[in-house]
Protein backbone atom coordinates (compact mmCIF):
# COMPACT_ATOMS: atom_id res chain seq x y z
CA UNK A 1 0.00 0.00 0.00
CA UNK A 2 1.36 3.47 -1.24
CA UNK A 3 1.80 5.57 2.06
CA UNK A 4 0.79 9.03 2.23
CA UNK A 5 2.22 10.62 5.52
CA UNK A 6 4.43 13.42 4.23
CA UNK A 7 1.93 14.52 1.40
CA UNK A 8 4.84 15.00 -0.62
CA UNK A 9 4.75 12.71 -3.31
CA UNK A 10 8.30 11.88 -3.80
CA UNK A 11 9.26 11.64 -0.22
CA UNK A 12 5.93 9.42 0.20
CA UNK A 13 7.14 6.84 -2.46
CA UNK A 14 10.03 6.46 -0.85
CA UNK A 15 8.48 5.92 2.80
CA UNK A 16 6.28 2.79 1.23
CA UNK A 17 9.47 1.23 -0.63
CA UNK A 18 11.69 1.52 2.30
CA UNK A 19 11.31 0.12 5.73
CA UNK A 20 13.72 1.90 7.41
CA UNK A 21 13.15 5.03 5.78
CA UNK A 22 9.54 5.01 7.60
CA UNK A 23 11.45 4.19 10.59
CA UNK A 24 13.38 7.32 10.55
CA UNK A 25 10.50 9.55 9.79
CA UNK A 26 9.27 7.77 12.62
CA UNK A 27 11.72 8.54 14.72
CA UNK A 28 11.32 12.21 13.54
CA UNK A 29 8.46 12.88 14.08
CA UNK A 30 8.08 14.11 17.92
CA UNK A 31 8.07 18.16 18.44
CA UNK A 32 8.06 19.51 14.42
CA UNK A 33 5.08 19.00 12.10
CA UNK A 34 4.29 15.14 10.93
CA UNK A 35 4.81 16.39 7.00
CA UNK A 36 8.06 17.69 8.08
CA UNK A 37 8.87 14.74 10.09
CA UNK A 38 8.34 11.93 7.41
CA UNK A 39 9.54 14.60 4.42
CA UNK A 40 13.33 14.35 6.04
CA UNK A 41 13.98 10.78 5.09
CA UNK A 42 14.08 11.88 1.37
CA UNK A 43 15.73 15.01 2.06
CA UNK A 44 18.59 13.05 4.23
CA UNK A 45 18.50 10.34 1.05
CA UNK A 46 19.75 13.18 -1.07
CA UNK A 47 22.11 14.51 1.32
CA UNK A 48 23.97 11.48 1.86
CA UNK A 49 23.96 10.54 -2.13
CA UNK A 50 23.23 6.97 -1.61
CA UNK A 51 19.89 4.59 -0.59
CA UNK A 52 19.28 4.86 2.93
CA UNK A 53 20.42 1.64 4.63
CA UNK A 54 20.63 0.86 8.08
CA UNK A 55 24.28 -0.66 7.75
CA UNK A 56 25.38 2.28 5.56
CA UNK A 57 24.31 4.84 8.62
CA UNK A 58 25.25 2.65 10.90
CA UNK A 59 28.94 3.08 9.68
CA UNK A 60 29.15 6.23 8.99
CA UNK A 61 31.06 9.31 11.18
CA UNK A 62 28.73 10.12 13.66
CA UNK A 63 29.69 14.03 13.25
CA UNK A 64 29.26 13.47 9.41
CA UNK A 65 25.71 12.24 9.77
CA UNK A 66 24.80 14.73 12.44
CA UNK A 67 26.79 17.25 10.08
CA UNK A 68 23.69 16.11 6.81
CA UNK A 69 20.86 16.42 10.02
CA UNK A 70 21.62 20.15 10.52
CA UNK A 71 22.52 21.58 7.09
CA UNK A 72 19.76 24.26 6.71
CA UNK A 73 17.16 23.61 6.49
CA UNK A 74 17.60 21.19 9.61
CA UNK A 75 15.96 17.92 8.99
CA UNK A 76 14.59 18.67 12.79
CA UNK A 77 14.34 21.22 15.50
CA UNK A 78 17.16 18.91 17.63
CA UNK A 79 19.19 17.91 14.94
CA UNK A 80 22.54 16.34 16.46
CA UNK A 81 20.39 14.44 18.73
CA UNK A 82 17.83 13.01 16.41
CA UNK A 83 20.71 11.82 14.06
CA UNK A 84 22.51 9.94 17.00
CA UNK A 85 19.26 8.29 17.66
CA UNK A 86 18.66 7.10 14.07
CA UNK A 87 22.25 5.64 14.23
CA UNK A 88 21.46 4.10 17.31
CA UNK A 89 18.37 2.51 15.48
CA UNK A 90 20.20 1.54 12.11
CA UNK A 91 22.96 -0.07 14.64
CA UNK A 92 20.49 -2.13 16.71
CA UNK A 93 18.72 -3.14 13.55
CA UNK A 94 22.13 -4.22 11.79
CA UNK A 95 22.94 -6.02 15.05
CA UNK A 96 19.61 -8.08 15.42
CA UNK A 97 17.87 -7.94 12.32
CA UNK A 98 20.94 -8.67 9.60
CA UNK A 99 20.61 -4.79 8.53
CA UNK A 100 16.86 -5.43 7.30
CA UNK A 101 14.03 -3.09 8.63
CA UNK A 102 11.19 -5.56 7.75
CA UNK A 103 12.67 -8.44 9.52
CA UNK A 104 11.42 -6.75 12.49
CA UNK A 105 8.47 -7.60 12.49
CA UNK A 106 8.58 -10.66 9.85
CA UNK A 107 7.83 -13.97 11.49
CA UNK A 108 6.55 -12.43 15.00
CA UNK A 109 3.87 -14.64 16.27
CA UNK A 110 1.76 -11.78 18.35
CA UNK A 111 0.88 -8.28 18.76
CA UNK A 112 2.77 -8.24 21.77
CA UNK A 113 5.27 -9.97 20.62
CA UNK A 114 5.61 -6.82 17.88
CA UNK A 115 5.36 -4.24 20.26
CA UNK A 116 7.77 -5.25 22.50
CA UNK A 117 10.33 -5.27 19.10
CA UNK A 118 9.11 -2.10 18.62
CA UNK A 119 9.82 -0.84 22.02
CA UNK A 120 13.16 -1.91 22.16
CA UNK A 121 14.31 0.65 19.16
CA UNK A 122 15.88 3.87 20.09
CA UNK A 123 13.16 6.69 20.47
CA UNK A 124 9.91 4.45 20.66
CA UNK A 125 8.55 4.83 23.89
CA UNK A 126 5.55 2.73 24.58
CA UNK A 127 2.93 5.28 22.74
CA UNK A 128 5.02 5.66 19.69
CA UNK A 129 6.01 2.10 19.82
CA UNK A 130 2.05 1.22 19.60
CA UNK A 131 1.39 4.23 16.86
CA UNK A 132 4.05 2.05 14.78
CA UNK A 133 2.14 -1.13 15.31
CA UNK A 134 -1.26 0.42 14.64
CA UNK A 135 0.56 1.79 11.07
CA UNK A 136 1.77 -1.44 10.17
CA UNK A 137 -1.26 -3.20 11.20
CA UNK A 138 -3.84 -0.71 9.03
CA UNK A 139 -1.84 0.30 6.14
CA UNK A 140 1.26 -2.36 5.36
CA UNK A 141 -0.83 -5.68 6.16
CA UNK A 142 1.04 -6.60 9.42
CA UNK A 143 -1.46 -8.21 11.44
CA UNK A 144 -0.37 -10.80 14.02
CA UNK A 145 -2.73 -11.97 16.39
CA UNK A 146 -3.59 -9.44 18.91
CA UNK A 147 -2.03 -6.88 16.83
CA UNK A 148 -5.57 -4.01 17.47
CA UNK A 149 -5.25 -4.89 21.70
CA UNK A 150 -1.33 -4.30 21.65
CA UNK A 151 -1.72 -1.12 19.36
CA UNK A 152 -4.93 0.12 21.72
CA UNK A 153 -5.96 2.77 21.06
CA UNK A 154 -4.38 3.66 17.84
CA UNK A 155 -5.10 0.19 16.37
CA UNK A 156 -8.87 0.93 17.11
CA UNK A 157 -10.62 1.22 13.50
CA UNK A 158 -13.00 4.01 12.19
CA UNK A 159 -10.56 6.31 14.87
CA UNK A 160 -8.27 9.33 12.91
CA UNK A 161 -5.56 9.52 16.02
CA UNK A 162 -2.07 9.15 14.47
CA UNK A 163 -0.37 8.90 11.82
CA UNK A 164 -1.82 4.79 11.61
CA UNK A 165 -4.70 6.53 10.41
CA UNK A 166 -3.54 9.14 7.77
CA UNK A 167 -3.98 7.77 4.00
CA UNK A 168 -4.78 11.24 2.69
CA UNK A 169 -5.48 15.45 3.46
CA UNK A 170 -8.55 14.87 4.62
CA UNK A 171 -7.87 12.07 7.31
CA UNK A 172 -4.79 14.32 7.95
CA UNK A 173 -7.16 17.16 8.85
CA UNK A 174 -8.75 14.73 10.88
CA UNK A 175 -5.96 13.71 12.92
CA UNK A 176 -4.73 17.22 13.64
CA UNK A 177 -8.21 18.04 14.60
CA UNK A 178 -8.29 15.45 17.18
CA UNK A 179 -5.14 15.93 18.19
CA UNK A 180 -6.26 19.62 18.63
CA UNK A 181 -9.43 18.87 20.76
CA UNK A 182 -6.55 16.46 23.34
CA UNK A 183 -4.68 19.24 23.85
CA UNK A 184 -7.52 22.29 24.72
CA UNK A 185 -9.06 18.61 27.22
CA UNK A 186 -5.65 18.45 28.70
CA UNK A 187 -4.54 22.22 29.13
CA UNK A 188 -8.38 22.12 30.47
CA UNK A 189 -7.94 20.02 33.47
CA UNK A 190 -4.17 21.37 34.41
CA UNK A 191 -4.06 23.12 37.31
CA UNK A 192 -4.01 26.98 37.14
CA UNK A 193 -0.61 28.76 37.04
CA UNK A 194 0.44 30.11 40.11
CA UNK A 195 -0.80 33.74 38.73
CA UNK A 196 -3.72 32.36 38.79
CA UNK A 197 -3.87 30.65 42.16
CA UNK A 198 -5.59 32.26 44.79
CA UNK A 199 -2.75 34.12 47.42
CA UNK A 200 -2.04 32.01 50.83
CA UNK A 201 -3.76 33.95 53.49
CA UNK A 202 -1.34 36.47 54.79
CA UNK A 203 -0.22 35.29 59.14
CA UNK A 204 -2.27 36.99 61.63
CA UNK A 205 -0.20 39.32 63.71
CA UNK A 206 -0.07 38.77 66.93
CA UNK A 207 -2.02 40.01 69.98
CA UNK A 208 -0.32 43.02 71.17
CA UNK A 209 -0.79 42.07 74.89
CA UNK A 210 0.97 39.05 74.71
CA UNK A 211 3.75 40.00 71.99
CA UNK A 212 4.53 43.00 74.77
CA UNK A 213 4.25 40.77 77.57
CA UNK A 214 6.89 38.63 75.79
CA UNK A 215 8.96 41.31 74.89
CA UNK A 216 8.99 42.88 78.21
CA UNK A 217 10.11 39.88 79.88
CA UNK A 218 12.66 39.31 77.63
CA UNK A 219 14.40 42.65 77.97
CA UNK A 220 13.73 42.73 81.72
CA UNK A 221 16.80 42.66 84.47
CA UNK A 222 17.33 39.31 85.92
CA UNK A 223 16.29 40.85 89.45
CA UNK A 224 13.18 42.48 88.37
CA UNK A 225 11.98 39.45 86.60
Amino acid sequence: MELHLSQNPEADALLSKSPFALLVGMVLDQQVPLEWAFASPLELERRLGQPLEPKAIAEMDPESLAAAFSAKPALHRYPGSMAARVQDMATLLVERYDGRSENLWGGVTSGAELLARVKELPGFGEHKAKIFVALLGKQLGVRPDGWEAASAPFGDPGSFRSVADITNPDTLDKVREFKQALKAAHKAKSPPDEAERPAKAAPRPAKKGAGSATRSRATAPAGKR
